[in-house]
């Protein structure tokens, strides 16, 4: 039996995909640098073996995964290169693999892990679903008819796809080290479209996507009245928000979901739309809306003391606008802070205005040093150019974080895609102290 062998297990799509086989019950393991990372938890919790980096790995009849981050120079690809074993790079296995399955692909630029952690926990309420996150979460189901995972845009990645449906939640600019400007990331997402077989859940109120073609029926869900799936007579508490949805200015059905914010009634939409298309139970929808847990680093909260902690993946100005907006809904008397580390040069440089405003939609904001990329060229930016931008903005260090506890009965958002973690366990140990 064919073993896989993964070069850089703990990549959160690598971590997730080892589940899946794992689950599927063939033979996983990976190497990766020996750096704890979040994904690892859950790879030790299904015992699947983590090896440091080295060519001894590479045995004769492995099957060799690897990560988009290793190029074909490391010691491991050359070594499996060498013994004539095939490698697959991660996201044509992925391709090739979904094709067992009904596959839905969950791409765009912002909304993509929590909408696909959400349409797997609604579908198989209904169906066997098998499902890969970008949290690094995976499951294999035995019998699944479903595949839901997903796509991401860097790159191009996600032309290695061909799904049957596609849920599309917005285009922007992002990841400006790879894309030109938005015209170059709709034409990534145009070529996606193209590449659906039988259907495509877009958000209609994106200026973008209501450009789309494909072969294949495009649907539209969102705020405004000429979608096919519309939200209306919206009722947001503290406790979460309910709506009624709306099928082709028809009443469908009313549903009521834990989360926060204008984003998570347009995510849950377009699983609503996906699930009305296949015919799967309006009840048992409404009940696995209502028992969503969330996913990792996704508006991921704790009390401390006084304090709400809130961790978060809010990496561009969007989805930090988003993160202040659902955290005042939950909590509309405590003073919003929002702690942020910027994640990249590039995009600290070419968001520079964007950032600043919409970091000022929060009471506090305190700022840490760029997350750089070694792939990077940073000239001449640095914190202290954003800072200048905010209001009352301070920059924060990990040795001194203890400013923070100065805030009492607020909220404290932790916010970026880079080791931000570190910062918020350095204060919650300070707390403890």
């Amino acid at each position: 039996m064919t073993i896989y062998h993964f070069v850089g297990i703990k990549g959160s799509g690598m971590s997730a995909l080892a589940q899946v086989l794992h689950d599927m019950k063939y033979e996983v393991q990976g190497s990766d640098y020996e750096k704890r990372f979040f994904t690892q938890q859950a790879l030790e919790q299904s015992g699947i073996k983590i090896l440091p980096f080295q060519k001894e790995n590479i045995q004769p009849g492995m099957t060799i995964i690897a990560g988009n981050a290793y190029p074909d120079t490391h010691e491991e690809i050359q070594e499996a290169m060498k013994l004539g074993l095939p490698v697959v790079r991660y996201h044509r296995f992925l391709g090739d693999f979904m094709q067992n399955f009904t596959s839905v692909a969950v791409t765009g630029a912002h909304g993509k892990t929590s909408t696909t952690g959400l349409l797997a926990h609604v579908m198989k309420g209904a169906k066997p679903t098998s499902f890969l996150i970008g949290d690094g979460t995976g499951k294999g189901e035995e019998g699944a008819e479903y595949f839901v995972f997903e796509a991401c845009e860097y790159r191009r990645h996600f032309l290695s796809y061909f799904p049957d449906y596609a849920i599309m939640t917005n285009i922007d600019f992002d990841h400006p080290d790879y894309f030109a400007n938005i015209e170059d990331v709709f034409s990534a997402f145009q070529e996606m479209a193209l590449q659906v077989k039988k259907g495509i859940f877009a958000c209609g109120d994106d200026e973008q996507l209501q450009k789309i073609q494909a072969k294949v029926p495009v649907l539209f869900y969102g705020f405004n009245e000429e979608n096919d799936f519309q939200a209306r007579n919206i009722q947001k508490t503290t406790e979460g928000t309910t709506f009624d949805v709306f099928v082709r200015n028809t009443f469908y059905e009313t549903f009521s979901i834990p989360t926060f914010g204008n984003h998570n009634i347009l995510n849950a939409l377009g699983v609503i739309a996906l699930c009305h298309y296949e015919a799967l139970e309006a009840d048992i929808v409404r009940e696995q809306l209502l028992t969503f847990k969330g996913v990792k680093r996704r508006f991921t909260e704790k009390q401390m003391g006084s304090q709400v902690i809130i961790d978060d993946y809010a990496h561009h100005p969007t989805e930090i606008k988003a993160t202040i907006e659902a955290a005042r809904q939950k909590y509309p008397d405590k003073q919003i802070v929002a702690v942020f580390q910027p994640h990249t040069f590039t995009r600290t440089q070419t968001f520079l205005d964007d950032f600043a405003e919409s970091l000022n939609q929060a009471d506090r904001v305190y700022l840490c040093e760029i997350f750089g990329s070694a792939r990077e060229n940073h000239g001449k930016l640095s914190i202290e150019d954003l800072q200048a931008k905010i209001e009352d903005a301070t920059i924060l260090s990990e040795d001194n974080t203890s400013q923070l506890s100065q805030h009492a009965n607020s909220v404290i958002i932790f916010m970026g895609a880079g080791d931000i973690q570190k910062f918020q366990e350095a204060y919650e140990q300070q707390l403890q102290v």
